[in-house]
């Protein structure tokens, strides 16, 4: 089969389609034959040599895809060859082939508004399962809520607006751009701030007299720890995912004790697999339904040959984009 290698850590031009062995599944194991695949931040980490696939895992790129079974594993049940689903992957997600754990495979929601397709398909898997898992698993929203999402025009934003909303939270969010907040209004946020232009601290707690966010989604990291935990509501949760602006940051634990507010940090790749199989099984069972009636939807930005990730990766660094962008082999 042909995959994407990274040779050397660099630009996106360290990308390279090349032909590779086939996967074998193992134990508990299936092969996917890819229909597409969903192009993440960890990606661009792995590529520029600063997020190492965990040991025994694929070396390729990729942590979501789309397809169908190919192959059974031995010891696997449920599932047949020629089904149409979609994965969480730990890498490999940049190929033709890749092998998966049954636990994290999910068939193609479908419902009143219809079936997904097998290509879009490969949007779902990497942000349902972030959002699902720390969101509302570990930082509990609920009804009424407020939630701040920063990066509302990403791939995870665009997720979070919606099931934050479909669970009848209040959502703010935060984009570099008009464009993209109009487009996050579109999908149902509430409060739109403008990162480069409004304090996103002084805009939340206008927003909401002053009471800020019960749960905050941040990608950013260190650079926006101090100003979280100010825009964080008493009992209010942040839940970090991301770190695009920083590991190390300064703390305030007493602005923390006097919200008698909580930070989580969490990532899904190097869960082991039966957490994840937890994640994947609690998405199927609480979002799938959501997006099979329509009230979530996959946005895609666009769409391009796997042999072109290396354009992939600099639209996405470019952060011009709003949603997923796609590789399809």
């Amino acid at each position: 089969m042909h995959a994407i290698t990274i040779p050397e850590p660099g630009g996106p031009e360290a990308l390279v389609w090349t032909e590779v062995p086939d996967p074998e599944p193992a134990e508990g194991e299936v092969l996917v034959e890819v229909a597409a695949a969903g192009v993440n931040r960890a990606d661009v980490l792995q590529r520029q040599g600063f997020y190492d696939p965990p040991p025994g895992t694929s070396p390729y790129p990729g942590l979501e895809c789309s397809g169908r079974i190919a192959a059974l594993g031995p010891g696997v049940s449920g599932w047949a060859v020629g089904d149409e689903v979609c994965a969480l992957l730990t890498g490999g997600g940049y190929a033709e082939k890749v092998a998966v754990p049954a636990g994290q495979l999910l068939p193609l929601p479908h419902g009143t508004a219809g079936a997904v397709d097998v290509l879009t398909a490969s949007a779902l898997p990497e942000v349902t399962c972030t959002v699902w898992s720390n969101v509302f698993m570990i930082a509990h929203l609920r009804p009424g809520d407020t939630l701040l999402v920063h990066g509302g025009g990403s791939g995870i934003g665009t997720m979070a607006v919606q099931l934050a909303k479909a669970a009848g939270a209040r959502v703010a969010v935060t984009a570099g751009s008009a464009e993209k907040l109009e487009r996050c209004r579109e999908l149902g946020a509430d409060i739109l701030i403008n990162y480069r232009e409004q304090d996103f601290v002084e805009e939340l707690r206008k927003a909401t007299d002053g009471a800020g966010a019960d749960v905050i989604l941040d990608i950013i990291g260190a650079k926006y720890l101090e100003r979280n935990v100010k825009a964080l509501a008493v009992n209010g949760r942040l839940a970090v995912i991301g770190l695009q602006g920083g590991v190390k940051g300064e703390l305030n634990l007493g602005a923390l004790l006097a919200k008698r507010a909580a930070v989580t940090a969490t990532s899904l790749r190097g869960r082991p697999a039966v957490e994840k199989a937890s994640i994947v099984a609690a998405v199927r069972e609480h979002v799938w339904p959501l997006v099979g009636d329509g009230r979530v939807r996959p946005v895609v930005d666009r769409t391009l040959p796997m042999s072109e990730a290396a354009q992939a990766h600099r639209a996405l660094e470019d952060s011009g984009h709003v949603g997923k962008i796609l590789l399809v082999p």
